[in-house]
């Protein structure tokens, strides 16, 4: 029997989603290729199939794979991730340490790199993190969307214990107050689905439905996690006199904000965006955010259209594509 060369893929284009054969993708030198072993759909991907960036070609970008070939054989075999990041590498922001800023960057399932939403895909060696063989899979496909949660702790200097308001149900305002309550800090959630907040609170984080008005300059710390173009107006309308508000929302199209209530009250945006994949892993590791508690459905590969409708209902958390 010869080397299968075809492998299904999924494709996105004009908001339509549909599974295609493809040619396995050759893997060029420093890069390994990879079998998918588990994929989770974002609300990015969501935003990619309403028109962001006007994508076209394989989404998924939180995904476990089983490193099949690599220059280093240490990789062959292994359950990895993979940050989503293509630096080039030799620019000035990479030379920063700042390869997630690259300007020549291409983003895994993004920017200009087939995504992991296929039977095999190619990252640079670089780019992978070695799973512990203890960590089931599908925690570790929450590695990337922890990392992106953990980030906050990274650029803002919380103090110790300190009050934050994150405004959002979805998956990733859920990780963000699971994350920042495991650091040990005091998380308000505010949502709109009492199902999706009782995963917070039975985490210790304090919930509220958002269907009344919200407090106005209640909190130094707000983090935007709403998805929707309303919810930067909230929470600024939230936070206090030279507190900080944290933006993770990622929209399609212009989100309209008054700059006067920022200015005079001088708060401070701060655009928040991928993680370092290493809090995530430790916090996976020591079984400190339960992620499996966001898994709305498991559906195989070739279902990924039917898995994008699922993951669009109202109510629904994370839907996983399955090898």
């Amino acid at each position: 029997m010869g080397i299968l060369t075809s492998m299904l893929a999924v494709h996105l284009e004009n908001g339509r989603v549909e599974m295609r054969d493809q040619p396995r993708p050759p893997r060029p030198e420093g890069f390994a290729l990879i079998r998918l072993l588990c994929g989770g759909i974002c609300n990015t991907d969501l935003e990619l199939q309403r028109g962001y960036y006007s994508f076209a070609g394989t989404p998924g970008h939180e995904f476990v794979g089983e490193v099949i070939e690599a220059d280093s054989p240490a990789w062959v075999g292994r359950r990895v991730v993979g940050e989503i990041n293509l630096a080039c590498g030799a620019c000035e922001w990479c030379r920063r340490g700042l390869g997630r800023h690259c300007p020549r960057r291409t983003v895994l399932g993004i920017v200009n790199h087939p995504g992991a939403f296929r039977e095999y895909l190619t990252l640079p060696e670089r780019n992978l993190h070695a799973l512990p063989d203890a960590l089931p899979t599908e925690r570790a496909v929450f590695v990337e969307p922890l990392a992106a949660a953990c980030e906050i702790l990274d650029q803002v200097a919380l103090p110790c214990s300190a009050e934050i308001a994150v405004l959002g149900d979805g998956k990733l305002g859920l990780l963000i107050a699971l994350v920042l309550n495991a650091y040990g800090h005091h998380v308000h959630q505010f949502g709109r689905h009492a199902e999706k907040l009782e995963i917070a609170r039975r985490a210790g984080v304090t919930t509220e439905a958002a269907g009344g008005t919200l407090p106005d300059m209640a909190y130094d710390w707000v983090v935007d996690a709403t998805g929707s173009p309303e919810g930067l107006r909230q929470a600024v309308r939230m936070t206090r006199p030279r507190g900080t508000v944290i933006l993770k929302s990622t929209v399609h199209g212009l989100v309209g904000v008054d700059t006067a209530p920022v200015i005079v009250n001088e708060i401070t945006l701060v655009g928040s965006r991928c993680g370092r994949f290493e809090p995530a892993l430790d916090l996976l590791s020591r079984n400190l955010v339960p992620v499996e508690e966001l898994i709305s459905e498991r559906l195989p590969l070739a279902d990924a259209p039917r898995a994008f409708e699922r993951a669009a209902q109202k109510g629904v958390l994370k839907v996983l594509l399955r090898e």
